[in-house]
């Protein structure tokens, strides 16, 4: 909302509540009130109005005040000052030539002591009410505000985090068809065909801001055909999701970076190979996500979560606001198995 258009909406209400307020007034006056009523009513919201221009003028002019000084509180004793002065102008003005003065007529002096109390009591609360609003709707401003740019700057750092992720993916992928090639190996072509339709799918989805568990799970399952080409006798692997996971969001290449990281420093150490198994089940509006693998395991390969699955971590955390786990263990008698566990959030 610009700020053109919340001052008018405080304007607006703000007229909104006087009337109100003066209408209050004027019904419970009407009840022993004995002259005309169209006199009431200008008694009545005439002084109001009155209020409200002095409200709206010292919310602007002066423009600075002395230190100890607060707008608010001038705003509140101005709006009570108003009443009694309007009041008594009318009163003055209604005084017929060579008549005594009001005061000295008990019924008219009755009647400015009832109007100026009124006055000065409903105009003070409504000033106070309408100064609380506005710092709350200002405090809700803020905190809008305040939450965008939060919202930005985490965009901007899970950009940052994905900008490093997609070289890390590729340069690794071609790194596996290059030794096929340096090698001389028939499978050669046939995997850089592959990888070419692969990449052809995934790329365009690695720069997006989220991506789905569904596509998550083809790029995954394509990833592991490839690599079962380059390792026909040595990867062997299952990919089993619930349905239901299919729409949940999550960070692009979670499952990839899982099942690279396990082809990579699991799979490819080991001379007899092993095999890779991931499922992703949803528990508890929770997605469960895990890839096991019986590589070579902790102890010989990197001794900890490494660079692709500690930028994972940090990319969950900030996808999910701190609402996701990276869980890693050893499997007996070798091997890694990874556990993801975040929100299930469509």
């Amino acid at each position: 909302m610009n700020p053109g258009s919340f001052a008018q909406r405080l304007r607006s209400n703000r007229l909104r509540v006087t009337l109100v307020a003066a209408g209050a007034v004027f019904a419970l006056l009407t009840l022993t009130w004995e002259d005309a009523l169209y006199q009431l009513m200008a008694l009545v919201f005439v002084p109001a109005l009155c209020a409200l221009l002095v409200f709206t003028l010292l919310e602007r002019w002066p423009r600075r005040l002395p230190r100890p000084l607060a707008r608010w509180a001038i705003q509140v004793i101005a709006v009570a000052a108003v009443m009694p002065l309007v009041e008594l102008a009318f009163f003055i003005a209604a005084t017929r030539p060579g008549a005594p003065p009001f005061w000295k007529v008990e019924s008219r002096a009755g009647s400015f002591g009832a109007l100026t109390f009124l006055g000065m009591l409903v105009s003070s609360w409504v000033a106070m009410t309408a100064l609380m609003r506005e710092r709350d709707d200002l405090i809700q401003r803020a905190e809008r505000a305040r939450g965008e740019l939060e919202r930005q700057a985490l965009d901007s750092r899970l950009r940052l985090l994905q900008a490093q992720v997609e070289p890390h993916f590729l340069f690794n992928t071609l790194a596996n068809v290059q030794a096929l090639v340096d090698i001389g190996s028939p499978r050669a072509s046939p995997v850089l065909a592959s990888l070419v339709s692969y990449l052809r799918a995934a790329v365009p989805r690695l720069s997006e801001p989220v991506n789905r568990l569904g596509r998550e799970l083809e790029m995954a399952r394509a990833y592991l055909v490839l690599m079962q080409m380059r390792l026909p006798d040595r990867l062997h692997f299952s990919v089993e999701a619930d349905a239901e996971v299919e729409p949940f969001r999550c960070p692009p290449t979670t499952l990839l970076t899982l099942v690279e990281n396990a082809v990579r420093h699991g799979i490819d150490p080991s001379l007899e190979g092993g095999r890779i198994d991931v499922s992703v089940r949803l528990r508890d509006r929770r997605c469960l996500v895990a890839v096991r693998d019986t590589g070579v395991g902790i102890t010989s390969s990197s001794g900890g979560l490494g660079t692709g699955l500690s930028m994972l971590r940090e990319r969950l955390e900030l996808a999910f606001e701190g609402d996701a786990n990276l869980r890693l263990s050893e499997v007996v008698p070798h091997g890694v198995l990874v556990e993801i566990e975040f929100p299930a959030q469509r």
